[in-house]
C-alpha cells in the first residue's frame, strides 16, 4: 500500500480582497516525504503566493476563496492560530529569497539559531548550544563558537543564506519551502548552498518545495516540476520527462528562453582600444576607531584591461571579487588609488580635458533599475535629464530623440513617456534604464548585472534587445555578471576576476571550452551545460564531466 502524501493542495483559489483579481486559480498538487518538487514560471505566475498559502502567510490584501491544503493529514485552512504556530517552523520551515531581510540585524546569529529550537523542542540550553555548533560546523562556518556572537552583517550573502538554512533545518521540519533561495548568489555559492540543502534534507527525509525561475538549477536538483502561468498550473510531472519532452507551449517557451551560445563575432583588435586600464589599484579606507584607524583594504590589485571598438567584454567572478568596483572605477564613480585610464587613445583623469567627453561617451546600466530611476520623475523627464548637457540640442530635438530611443527599446512614447517607474514592470524599467544609457549615443557602455533580477523570458527579451542595439550602434561594452550562461550568449571576450585580480582572460570560446586557471574551471563547473533536445526540451550535465 502506498504511503499517504505529506502535502496535498486541492483546487486552491486566491484573489485580491479589493477588485477581486484572481491570483491563484484552481491549483492542485501533492508531495511525498523526502521528495524535492520545483515550481517554475515567470514573475507574477503565483509561485510564491501558492507557497505562502501552505503556511497561511498570504499578505493581508490576498484572501483564499476556495480549496483545501492538507499537511500530514490535517487541514491547514481550518487550523486555529495556536495549531498554526506549532506547525510553522517545527513542521514546515521556509527559506526566503533575501536572508538579510529574514535575519534580524539586531540579534546575534546564536540567538536567532537558538530561537526556533527553544520554541519547538524540550532540549536544555546546553543541548541546544551543542546542536547549534554542530549545525554551524555542518554548513561550513569556520569558527562556530565565535560566529554565535556575530551579527548577520558580518557574513557574506552566501553565508547568510547558509545560516538561514541552518536555522530552519535545526528544528528538523517535515517540509522545507525554499523561495528563490539562490537568486542573488554567484555560481559557486549557489551550487554549494543547493547541494547543502539537498544533503541536509535527504539526511532528515525532509520534503522540499523549491520555487525558482532558474530552470537549469531546478532541472538538476528536483524530482518533480510544476509549471505555473498566470496563477494556473499548465504542466506538472517528472522533472526528467518535462525538461526533455515538454508538452505545453508555455513550458517550451520557458525552455527556449534559456541563454545559449551564438557564433563568435569577428572583432578587429588591431584598432586603438576604446578603453584601456593599466595597473588600476583601488583601496577602501579602513574604518576608524576611538584611538586608532584600521588599515585600508585593497579591492583592486593592479588591473590591466583593454576593450576594443564594438567589443563586448564580460567581467565574471564570485561575489566580492571586485567586478563592480572595477566597473564603477572605469565609469568614474569611484576614485582610483593609482593607475592609468585611457579612452580612445587619450589619457583620462579628472583634471584632464578629456574627462567631460569621456563622461558623456561612457554610460552605465545599473543592476536594479528601480533604485536607479528617480520615482518622482516620468519616463520623459528621466531621459530628458540625460540629454540636458548635449550641445546643439534644443527642446524639439530632445523630444524627438526621446521618442526615437523609446521606440528602439520597444516602449512607444505615446504609451510610456508620461508614466512613472512604479507603473512599469521590472523588464520595462530595465528597458528604460537601457534607453537612458543609449540616448546620448555613447561609444562605451558599462552594464552591471543588467538582467540578474529578471525572470527567464524577460531576461531573454532584454538580452536580445541589448545585442541588437549594440550591433546597430556599435558601442563597446563592459558586461559585468555572475550569470555565466548569460555571458556565454553575449560576450566576445571574457575576463575572470578573483580577489581583486584578473586571473584569466581570453576569447569567450577559449574561456568556456578550455579554461586554464583552476578558479575559472571551478566557476564553469558550478553551472550545468544545456543541450537542446529534438522534442524542444533540454538535457543538462555538469561541464567537464563525461556523459
Amino acid at each position: 500500500m502506498n504511503a499517504a502524501p505529506l502535502l496535498e493542495v486541492n483546487h486552491l483559489q486566491l484573489e485580491t480582497r479589493h477588485g477581486a483579481k484572481r491570483v491563484v486559480d484552481d491549483i492542485g498538487f501533492s508531495m511525498m516525504r523526502g521528495q524535492i518538487v520545483g515550481i517554475v514560471g515567470e514573475s507574477g505566475s503565483g509561485k510564491s503566493m501558492t507557497a505562502r498559502a501552505i503556511m497561511r502567510l498570504e499578505p493581508p490584501a490576498i484572501q483564499r476563496i476556495a480549496g483545501r491544503i492538507l499537511f500530514d493529514g490535517h487541514d491547514v485552512t481550518t487550523m486555529p492560530p495556536k495549531q498554526l504556530r506549532q506547525m510553522r517552523g517545527a513542521k514546515v520551515g521556509m527559506v526566503f529569497q533575501e536572508p538579510m531581510t529574514s535575519l534580524n540585524p539586531s540579534m546575534t546569529i546564536g540567538r536567532q539559531l537558538d530561537e526556533g529550537l527553544a520554541l519547538h523542542s524540550d532540549y536544555t540550553a546546553a543541548r541546544r548550544h551543542e546542536l547549534t555548533l554542530q549545525m554551524l560546523t555542518r554548513i561550513g562556518i569556520q569558527d562556530p563558537e565565535k560566529s554565535l556572537t556575530a551579527y548577520p552583517h558580518h557574513f557574506s550573502g552566501g553565508m547568510r543564506q547558509r545560516i538561514m538554512l541552518a536555522a530552519v533545518m535545526l528544528v528538523r521540519p517535515a517540509l522545507l519551502i525554499a523561495d528563490e533561495p539562490t537568486t542573488a548568489l554567484d555560481a559557486i555559492v549557489q551550487r554549494d548552498v543547493l547541494e547543502l540543502m539537498v544533503e541536509l534534507t535527504r539526511e532528515q527525509q525532509t520534503a522540499v518545495l523549491l520555487i525558482s525561475h532558474d530552470l537549469p538549477m531546478v532541472a538538476r536538483y528536483t524530482d518533480k516540476i510544476i509549471v505555473m502561468e498566470r496563477g494556473r498550473i499548465v504542466e506538472q510531472g517528472s522533472t526528467a520527462e518535462i525538461i526533455a519532452t515538454p508538452k505545453h507551449p508555455y513550458t517550451r517557451k520557458l525552455l527556449s528562453s534559456l541563454p545559449s551560445r551564438v557564433p563568435a563575432r569577428q572583432i578587429d583588435r588591431g584598432l586603438t582600444p576604446i578603453v584601456k586600464a593599466k595597473q588600476i589599484v583601488v583601496d577602501y579606507p579602513g574604518r576608524g576607531a576611538l584611538f586608532r584607524k584600521n588599515p585600508s583594504v585593497r579591492a583592486l590589485h593592479g588591473i590591466d584591461l583593454e576593450i576594443h571598438p564594438r567589443e563586448v567584454l564580460a567581467l565574471v567572478g564570485g561575489s566580492g571579487s571586485g567586478k563592480t568596483t572595477l566597473g564603477w572605477t572605469i565609469a568614474g564613480l569611484l576614485k582610483k588609488t593609482s593607475g592609468q585610464l585611457a579612452f580612445d587613445g587619450d589619457p583620462v583623469d579628472r583634471a584632464s580635458a578629456t574627462w567631460q567627453r569621456y563622461r558623456h561617451d561612457c554610460q552605465m546600466v545599473f543592476q536594479d533599475p528601480y533604485s536607479s530611476l528617480d520615482p518622482r520623475m516620468t519616463v520623459r523627464k528621466l531621459l530628458e535629464e540625460s540629454l540636458r548637457t548635449m550641445p546643439d540640442m534644443n527642446d524639439r530635438a530632445r523630444n524627438r530623440r526621446i521618442d526615437e530611443v523609446l521606440e528602439e527599446v520597444g516602449l512607444p512614447a505615446r504609451e510610456y513617456a508620461d508614466r512613472y517607474p512604479n507603473a512599469l514592470s521590472g523588464g520595462q524599467r530595465q528597458r528604460i534604464a537601457i534607453a537612458r544609457a543609449l540616448s546620448r549615443r555613447p561609444k562605451f557602455v558599462i552594464a552591471d548585472e543588467p538582467v540578474s533580477a529578471l525572470d527567464v523570458t524577460v531576461r531573454a527579451q532584454i538580452l536580445s534587445l541589448f545585442s541588437e542595439l549594440q550591433k546597430h550602434y556599435g558601442f563597446s561594452c563592459l558586461f559585468i555578471s555572475h550569470d555565466l550562461a548569460v555571458v556565454e550568449q553575449v560576450a566576445d571576450r571574457v575576463a575572470v576576476m578573483q580577489k581583486g585580480r584578473i586571473v584569466e582572460q581570453g576569447s569567450r570560446d577559449d574561456i568556456f571550452d578550455a579554461p586554464r586557471h583552476a578558479y575559472t574551471r571551478e566557476l564553469l563547473s558550478a553551472i550545468p551545460l544545456l543541450e537542446i533536445t529534438p522534442a524542444g526540451g533540454v538535457k543538462t550535465r555538469w561541464r567537464f564531466q563525461a556523459d
